[in-house]
């Protein structure tokens, strides 16, 4: 079983230990392909499935974007790291997706910002089953779940949340901070969480 494995920065680029595949990829090699497919494809379902929230639309979204990947190796130039190159274009497809199909979503609408007063206080402590916390996060509006699956699943940061959905930074913070609040409430109505007392 080959391992996927975090690249190495050196200098700004990144020197991925996969390096010679995604040559031959360029190269049109068919195996290699498939052999990228292998180390990358379930993390990239998964990722298309937190913003879609439907398997089978996650199934095509991550084919396609494999597709895309490869007809356009050429543009990954090694600024990143390889794995996070093709998880943008994972999201971006899965966004076309939403927008396509759901023309509802309102990845650009105005909101005033209600400051989040829960960042100045003393968080509780709450300790979630992963199953439990999967399961409400699919429940969320897709405007919501989106942003709390980019910020928390996917490790991007509000300024890149914002120039991926083309909203400001700021309704990318409300949003994130609605949702969270969403979040929680449907764990506590649904039981699945458990608090500690303040020592």
């Amino acid at each position: 079983m080959v391992l996927c494995q975090k690249p190495v920065k050196l200098e700004g680029k990144y020197i991925n230990i996969h390096q010679d595949l995604i040559d031959a990829c360029r190269n049109g090699d068919r195996n290699a392909q498939f052999e990228i497919y292998k180390l990358y494809y379930k993390a990239m379902f998964n990722t298309s499935l937190r913003i879609v929230n439907q398997s089978a639309e996650a199934e095509d979204i991550m084919q396609e974007s494999f597709l895309d990947a490869f007809q356009r190796l050429h543009s990954y130039t090694g600024e990143g790291s390889f794995g996070s190159w093709l998880k943008r274009i994972v999201i971006n497809h899965s966004l076309d997706y939403l927008r396509k199909e759901r023309e509802t979503v309102p990845f650009d609408e105005v909101e005033y910002d209600i400051p989040d007063s829960t960042e100045e206080n003393r968080e509780e402590e709450i300790q979630f089953q992963v199953i439990e916390v999967k399961k409400a996060i699919s429940l969320l509006r897709d405007e919501y779940r989106i942003v709390l699956s980019l910020f928390l699943l996917e490790g991007y940061d509000h300024k890149e949340i914002a120039q991926i959905l083309k909203i400001s930074n700021q309704l990318s913070r409300t949003r994130y901070s609605r949702a969270r609040q969403k979040l929680l409430g449907l764990l506590k109505e649904k039981k699945y969480y458990k608090t500690f007392s303040e020592n």
